[in-house]
């Protein structure tokens, strides 16, 4: 596995349904939905950086957490519990972890999102279908920066794409996702480590 680049994931879905034409998303509505969404799951499509796919489940629980659920013969996991991004390769046993807060991953999962702040959003277009956001941590850019892309009426994150501090891209598809949905605290455990309280 390629460190954290397993977690994310050039863009191939253009197969999806999408309105034929819609304004640019403001930043304010886009932040309100990623405050909106407190717990959602689904399925996702990942588009590595060698051009590989993966396909799996993902479980979100914000803020800080989230779960990956790669399916075979990949069968990885990979779980945020709120500090650390957690990788299992069964494959190989191998073990890897990060802090969170030095991925993009962490501008979503954030307890508020606000991506009006100063040097936060570096692009913001639209395609005249979808509002793509390209954001990163502003006191620390070397991290990387993560491209949100959604489509509206109703807003809806439809995919991601990190772009890593080495250049690398990945690719997250997400299917529909069912939002409002219980998910237990024992999913976000990265396997091996004690349970650790979150903070809601």
């Amino acid at each position: 596995m390629k460190q954290l680049r397993l977690l994310m994931v050039p863009v191939l879905w253009a197969a999806m349904a999408l309105p034929a034409v819609a304004e640019k998303l403001s930043l304010a509505e886009i932040s309100s939905y990623l405050n909106d969404l407190r717990t959602a799951q689904g399925q996702f499509t990942q588009v590595n950086e060698d051009g590989s796919i993966s396909t799996g489940r993902i479980l979100l629980k914000r803020p800080g957490r989230v779960r990956f659920e790669y399916d075979p013969p990949e069968a990885a996991l990979v779980v945020a519990d709120g500090d650390t991004v957690g990788i299992i390769d069964p494959r190989s046993n191998e073990r890897q972890g990060f802090p969170l807060h030095r991925t993009p991953l962490k501008i979503i999962l954030a307890r508020n999102v606000d991506l009006t702040r100063e040097r936060m959003v570096v692009g913001h277009a639209s395609d005249g279908v979808t509002t793509t956001v390209r954001a990163q941590d502003p006191k620390n850019p070397e991290y990387g920066s993560i491209d949100l892309v959604f489509t509206a009426d109703p807003v809806e994150l439809r995919q991601w794409i990190i772009n890593d501090a080495n250049g690398g891209r990945t690719t997250v598809i997400l299917g529909d996702l069912r939002r409002d949905v219980r998910l237990d605290d024992d999913k976000f455990v990265i396997p091996g480590t004690e349970k650790r309280r979150i903070d809601r």
